[in-house]
């Protein structure tokens, strides 16, 4: 991501008129900015952002993609959210996001990535109608991302060979986040897993099942929020017995 960035591209509306609905429009441009200062981007980044957030808009009238009640603050909820994974794994190229849904934060990561020769972002989407939404939105941001329309556990078992990030934004508790990733995470990918104000508890429930090398990292977007950071992950002995094949 540039620093030196943030600035519109030319000609691009401040407000955007949410289709399917009469006459009414919303002006994201605070909100756009307040998510530029928090996670600054390109020109080039910023544009393909845009047409993401559009397809995105457009998207939401036919399948329910993000909260109707996080639209107005889209910019910063879902995208400057998303982007702040990228500070924490600079120089990684090949991205998982498991469970993409609405494209957060895998869409966002691959519009940045676009700048960079070789990135690839995996998004994991089993609901047909989101993975549709998801080629769409990468063929209209010209963003680097390849669409797997299977569940989790199938993709875990094919993945690509390498793999340096994985992620997942609103998938599931810990606990289960970590089984599903573990496949990933055993092999040396790094694991950034954007929680909520119950990650402790959340951390707790995965430590009985798991030794986990984490640190939590505070989210710049929700002062209640934190980023889990996994270097290292492996089943503790009930657990590693209990995943044995029959």
């Amino acid at each position: 991501m540039s620093a030196g960035g943030g600035r519109k591209p030319p000609g691009r509306s401040r407000a955007m008129l949410l289709p399917g609905r009469p006459r009414t429009s919303v002006d994201f441009s605070a909100d756009r900015d307040r998510a530029l200062a928090l996670t600054p981007v390109s020109r080039e980044t910023m544009a393909r952002l845009d047409r993401f957030v559009e397809v995105l808009l457009a998207g939401q009238q036919r399948v329910n993609l993000i909260a109707a009640s996080t639209e107005s603050t889209l910019w910063t909820r879902h995208v400057a959210d998303s982007l702040q994974l990228l500070m924490l794994a600079p120089h990684a190229r090949i991205w998982v996001d498991l469970g993409s849904g609405g494209g957060f934060p895998g869409m966002v990561i691959a519009c940045v990535l676009a700048e960079m020769a070789g990135a690839q972002v995996h998004l994991v989407e089993s609901i047909g109608k989101k993975a549709s939404f998801l080629r769409e939105a990468a063929n209209a941001a010209g963003a680097p991302a390849i669409v797997h329309a299977v569940r989790i556990e199938d993709f875990v078992k094919k993945a690509p060979e390498r793999i340096d990030v994985v992620t997942a934004r609103a998938v599931a508790p810990l606990p289960k986040l970590l089984a599903l990733a573990y496949p990933l995470l055993k092999r040396g990918a790094l694991g950034l897993f954007p929680k909520g104000q119950d990650v402790a508890g959340e951390l707790t429930e995965a430590a009985k099942c798991w030794t986990i090398d984490a640190t939590l990292v505070p989210s710049r977007t929700d002062s209640r929020a934190q980023i889990v950071v996994v270097r290292a992950l492996e089943p503790k002995p009930r657990l590693r017995t209990a995943m044995r094949p029959n």
